[in-house]
């Protein structure tokens, strides 16, 4: 499975770190609409999502990684799907949603690393880092890497948070 060093981070703006991420950016930014549907899974370090961005384009992830806050390694594996709505009803069916997630991402790539400024709906404006790790190379580099961009950001570590999107929309009070 590939691999990778994830951060999120509440943020004051989007555009205030869009700005500061447009210098340091190799690439972007691109603009991303995700609607996410979450499915139970039976260890809590585990994750499924179908990540939907079209009618007709679509990827289901598999991910595992610790709930803590701070650099995390993250392992995951992404399949191409063409029948998102076909394929939500069945995992829907089989395994019963643990929740949706939609946003608006804004992605920048610094190097290899993926810089994401989400709005998401219900919840506010974040900061996700992905530092992809190469086959064998040790988690450490990639926490190094992702503090260094983080202060380059201006994101403190007070402002990192645990856990994923939707464990953040299950844990708020509801209307």
């Amino acid at each position: 499975m590939a691999r990778n060093i994830e951060i999120k981070a509440r943020i004051d703006g989007v555009e205030r770190v869009a700005a500061i991420a447009a210098t340091l950016a190799d690439k972007g930014p691109i603009e991303i609409a995700q609607d996410d549907t979450f499915f139970h899974c039976s260890d809590s370090a585990d994750r499924l999502k179908l990540r939907t961005f079209t009618p007709d384009r679509a990827e289901l992830i598999f991910y595992r990684r610790a709930n803590s806050a701070g650099p995390k390694e993250s392992f995951y594996l992404i399949t191409p799907c063409s029948t998102p709505d076909v394929l939500r009803e069945s995992l829907t069916l089989a395994w019963g949603q643990a929740g949706r997630v939609r946003k608006q991402r804004r992605l920048f790539l610094v190097g290899r690393t993926r810089v994401h400024l989400d709005r998401v709906e219900g919840l506010g404006e974040f900061l996700e880092l992905e530092v992809v790790l190469e086959e064998g190379e040790s988690a450490e580099a990639g926490v190094a890497e992702a503090h260094a961009l983080m202060a380059q950001l201006g994101v403190s570590t007070e402002q990192l948070v645990q856990g994923a999107y939707v464990d953040l929309i299950n844990a708020s009070p509801q209307p």
